[in-house]
């Protein structure tokens, strides 16, 4: 299926108003949602016959910096059967990220959901366990954001200059 298959079959089940933007040249190719309908479109992706998206191959945040006032969430998504990609962005409040969980669609989304928390800060509810996964439980500030310091010391153990 091409990306424009997609994009209409998007359209003609959520309505016009679904897609926010689109870019063809992105690899692969990408379509912006609001944060509001990620759930039931990543839903309808994986349900769908013909689409059939089976493998949420990586989810990436990105933080836009603190003038921009915004930080994203980046899915890609694979069909191993129908062998075709996508990729879904939705952007967020950097004040409050807040995004709904994909455990439920992907299990896969699990690990990937609390990498993204624990380096951005981002929060996914209706996570069934959101913790840190790569830095320590007490560890402070989510690394990846721009406007990160460093700590000096973590427990009494010199770990920036």
């Amino acid at each position: 299926m091409t990306f424009e298959e997609i994009i209409s079959k998007l359209k003609v089940e959520f309505g016009e108003e679904i897609i926010l933007s689109t870019d063809e040249n992105a690899s692969p190719s990408c379509i912006e949602l609001h944060a509001d309908h990620l759930v039931e479109t990543m839903q309808y992706l994986h349900q769908t016959e013909g689409l059939y998206f089976d493998a949420l191959s990586c989810i990436t945040g990105l933080d836009n910096g603190p003038e921009t006032d915004t930080m994203e969430v980046i899915y890609n998504l694979y069909s191993i059967p129908c062998d075709h990609h996508l990729m879904v962005k939705v952007t967020l409040s950097r004040k409050e990220p807040l995004i709904d969980s994909l455990n439920s669609i992907w299990k896969t989304a699990d690990w990937q959901e609390r990498e993204v928390f624990d380096l951005f800060g981002i929060q996914f509810n209706n996570h069934p366990d959101l913790r840190r996964i790569l830095l320590p439980a007490d560890w402070e500030g989510f690394p990846l954001r721009k406007d990160y310091e460093h700590q000096t010391y973590y427990r009494g153990v010199k770990v920036a200059e």
